[in-house]
């Protein structure tokens, strides 16, 4: 069994999918160990230990003074301290590198709100995906589960999966579908291709 840790900044829906795919069996390989965000606010956080999952805040200005190494490698040694293989990103709003990186090589994974190489890289996340979708008009929008390298976004695709754009759509709208249709579908899947090798 794999060990997996889970970084979030937010609600943690993404994290509430992993938990629910961990209890029916779709993740058989791997079991969460641990939960970190870089928001003590975080919904996230409530919803983890709800599940009996340990939880920590790491944030990179209140508790590294902005550097993003000494972040990086915070985040490092506690994923190393619960003994974590795989890494998932589940709406994780913070850039991280050095360390991190080079010590989970092919082994971090990201679930982003669109077909990349379609809105992503850098600034690109959250609701201001679904508003360049729907600003530059296309059709079929959905998400990708990925790799994480040191290029935002640019790590090698796991899964995709599309979503249609309807008329009418806001950006909060198509932010739920996608959530609802394409990531909490492929991104335990994603986990599960990751601990199974």
């Amino acid at each position: 069994m794999k060990k997996i840790g889970v970084l979030i900044s937010g609600g943690g829906t993404n994290l509430q999918a992993l938990i629910d795919a961990e209890k029916s069996g779709i993740i058989k390989s791997g079991r969460i160990v641990c939960v970190c965000s870089n928001s003590a606010g975080a919904y996230g956080l409530t919803r983890a230990e709800k599940a009996g999952i340990p939880t920590k805040v790491i944030r990179k200005n209140a508790d590294c003074g902005g550097d993003i190494d000494e972040f990086s490698r915070r985040i490092c040694a506690y994923m190393k301290e619960m003994g974590v293989d795989i890494i998932v990103l589940a709406g994780f709003l913070a850039i991280f590198g050095g360390e991190l990186l080079k010590e989970y090589a092919d082994r971090i994974v990201n679930i982003h709100p669109s077909l990349i190489p379609s809105f992503c890289g850098e600034g690109m996340y959250g609701l201001k995906v679904h508003e360049a979708a729907l600003d530059y008009g296309v059709k079929v929008t959905g998400a990708t589960a990925h790799l994480v390298n040191e290029v935002v976004d640019g790590g090698k695709i796991l899964l995709q999966k599309a979503v249609e754009i309807k008329d009418g759509d806001t950006p909060e709208i198509l932010q739920k579908r996608v959530m609802e249709q394409a990531e909490w579908i492929i991104l335990p899947r994603a986990v599960e291709m990751l601990c199974s090798d």
